[in-house]
């Protein structure tokens, strides 16, 4: 990707530079858009962010597992699912909390937080016998589905969804910006991941390293965009919906996918149980922040918590 230029040295960093351009331009797109659209349908920005923005957002993760078990590196695939969903919450949604309180408004958050933690504890048992096959693969694509269309019919059958803001964007217009916005994130996404691997690669760091911090970090760069963009235009549901969302589309949709293109072996049970551990942590401290759902709001100092817990980890990947 950088070789044959006069600035072979600097060139990673430059797409990492420009790569992130892109996605905060094309965050504030889909957010715009996605919005559009949810006051359009008259479904809610959490059901919006849970769903349409979330998969979008999460679009680089299902181009990079795909394409690494169609490559022949399970461990990429794998290790990019099970790093973003840790970025999601250890990165993602503790820097949205640190810069912006932001307020709980949706009541039935809990069920979506439960399917995220179920989720969690199936792809650990379809993981744990060494290799995610094709069967288990349609089983969670077919949840994904199940669950995105069951999100939607409740959410339009709910009181609120007539009380939602009219829409001032023309529907067409809207869904050209989210599609634009989609193109954008996947090119800002390739980008910014290319260059970070690069460098990494240039300090010597492991395939599985790289997966699941580097690659996984940076595919998350679009949830943190997107997310922080909803959360300054008072649209905190959508910036929650994203990162559950995410963590959803991540195990179900990108592993789900990639398992039916092609098995998941588990190169090492040691490693998978390992990082499997660190997420079920990560999921646990979320649900404890979360609930109880009365509180009203999620607090700059759990943000700060779920980041330190975060550095811990990178610490101690990075020095295993």
């Amino acid at each position: 990707m950088f070789s044959g230029t006069p600035l072979e040295a600097f060139a990673p960093y430059i797409w990492l530079a420009v790569g992130l351009v892109v996605l905060v331009v094309c965050g504030n797109w889909l957010v715009t858009g996605s919005v559009q659209l949810a006051r359009f349908f008259k479904v809610s920005t959490f059901i919006v962010g849970l769903t349409i923005v979330a998969y979008g957002t999460s679009a680089p993760e299902m181009f990079i597992s795909v394409g690494a078990a169609i490559g022949g590196s399970p461990e990429i695939a794998l290790g990019n699912v099970i790093g973003s969903n840790i970025a999601n919450i250890g990165a993602i949604l503790a820097i949205v909390m640190i810069v912006v309180t932001i307020p709980i408004r949706n009541k039935a958050l809990g069920f979506d937080l439960a399917v995220m933690f179920a989720l969690t504890i199936l792809l650990f048992l379809f993981g744990f016998n060494g290799i995610i096959g094709r069967l288990e693969g349609v089983a969670l694509a077919s949840m994904l589905v199940a669950y995105t269309a069951w999100s939607v019919i409740k959410s339009r059958r709910t009181p609120e969804a007539k009380d939602i803001t009219p829409h001032t964007m023309r529907p067409w217009a809207a869904a050209l910006l989210v599609l634009g916005a989609l193109v954008g994130l996947y090119f800002g996404a390739d980008w910014f991941v290319g260059g970070a691997r690069e460098i990494a690669l240039q300090w010597g760091v492991s395939e599985r390293v790289i997966a699941i911090s580097i690659v996984a970090v940076g595919t998350s760069t679009p949830e943190l965009v997107a997310s922080l963009v909803a959360a300054f235009k008072k649209e905190a549901d959508l910036s929650i919906g994203n990162i559950i969302g995410s963590n959803l589309f991540n195990i179900a949709g990108v592993l789900g996918v990639t398992a039916i293109v092609r098995p998941l072996a588990v190169g090492s049970r040691a490693l998978f149980v390992h990082d499997m551990a660190w997420l079920f942590g990560f999921s646990i401290v979320l649900l404890l922040i979360m609930l109880p759902l009365s509180k009203g709001k999620l607090s700059r100092w759990e943000g700060g918590l779920l980041l330190a817990l975060f550095a811990v980890y990178m610490f101690i990947l990075y020095r295993g």
